[in-house]
């Protein structure tokens, strides 16, 4: 626990005390310019004998046979007992400002009880938007990154083959109109809502393109006035992306992931002054089992019999006082002493919280 937290601490203390500036690109997005999500419904074939049960994913026969008859191929359903067959989800982000024509890849994951999709192939499968409009076309052959084999009983398997990828495996058929701005005015959205940051934000276009051209609407968004001109406006967003900012240090926060028992702080946490006694609870369950056998020709039954035994041990908790701690390190340092596990580490840390010792927000996921 000492030399996981203070491995912790060193990273920390090592990135806090070289401050340097970022770009605004790094730390803000213009506003309107977005991904946008697709997705679309298909059939990877060519599978070796590791696709879906027909049996027991009747929308597969379904898409099938609706495949094969709008090639003139007509067949009845009890007919298609297929292995090398499997329904899938097509997934893909189409980027600002792409292009018809333009390739983008594609996520490919299967919806039934297929085994892999290694080596298959994905048939053309339109990829739709949110509005229902189809905005691309994907097709090709599936990359899985993982392996598995299984005979006589046993198995392995090496990642995970039910999902595999298309590098550029869509072609965009329909571009979505993104507005770089309106009229004299761009919005800058920070990634990140902090009035520290929009300020030096707002003080840095200012000192480059003079007062008045950018103003904080609130800690998120920046408003910028920018040339009407669409190339003179790409080449003045081009000079306010690369603008160097010093972020302001965010709210002190310590988050806890009560599932694997990690716990990060940032810079800004700090510790008063507080008493903390901690002990370990261990409990010992040991069952023997005793079978009494009947005597001969007696007509008795065997009875087994389960004796358990429970030992309880409750370690003393000595009284360890933490001082007050203005820096990550000295937090550390505190916590180090109390000679706590990750998960105890919790409770100790939300207990300091309630009693008004952690000058933190506790954060739990």
């Amino acid at each position: 626990m000492k030399h996981f937290i203070g491995a912790l601490a060193g990273v920390c203390l090592l990135l806090a005390g070289v401050a340097q500036a970022e770009r605004i690109k790094d730390m803000a997005s213009v506003q309107g310019v977005r991904t946008n999500q697709l997705a679309g419904y298909g059939l990877v074939v060519g599978l070796d004998g590791s696709g879906d049960q027909t049996t027991q994913t009747p929308f597969t026969v379904q898409s099938i046979i609706n495949m094969l008859g709008q090639m003139g191929v007509n067949l009845p359903p009890s007919s298609l007992q297929l292995k090398n067959v499997a329904a899938v989800m097509v997934t893909a982000s189409l980027p600002a400002f792409a292009r018809p024509g333009q390739n983008i890849d594609v996520t490919v994951s299967s919806l039934g009880n297929a085994k892999s999709l290694r080596g298959g192939t994905l048939i053309m499968t339109p990829l739709k938007g949110a509005d229902g409009q189809v905005y691309a076309i994907s097709q090709g052959n599936v990359l899985v990154g993982g392996v598995g084999a299984s005979a006589g009983g046993s198995s392995a398997q090496v990642n995970h083959l039910a999902v595999g990828r298309i590098p550029a495996g869509a072609t965009v058929e329909r571009e979505v109109n993104t507005q770089l701005g309106q009229g004299d005015y761009i919005n800058l959205e920070l990634n990140t809502g902090d009035f520290t940051t929009a300020n030096r934000v707002v003080q840095a276009i200012n000192s480059r393109f003079g007062a008045g051209t950018a103003s904080a609407s609130d800690a998120r968004q920046i408003r910028v006035v920018a040339p009407r001109d669409n190339n003179q406006r790409v080449a003045f967003l081009s000079q306010v992306e690369n603008l160097p900012v010093t972020a302001g240090n965010g709210a002190a926060k310590v988050i806890v992931n009560a599932r694997t028992g990690s716990v990060v702080m940032n810079q800004s946490v700090e510790v008063d002054n507080c008493a903390v006694a901690h002990g370990n609870l261990s409990v010992t369950i040991t069952s023997d089992a005793q079978v009494s056998q009947p005597n001969p020709l007696s007509q008795g039954e065997t009875v087994v019999a389960q004796n358990a035994q429970i030992d309880i041990k409750a370690q003393k908790g000595e009284l360890v006082s933490l001082p007050i701690s203005p820096s990550l390190s000295e937090v550390v340092k505190a916590l180090n002493a109390v000679g706590a596990s990750p998960q105890d580490l919790l409770a100790i840390l939300q207990a300091m919280k309630s009693a008004g010792a952690l000058r933190a927000e506790l954060e739990v996921i």
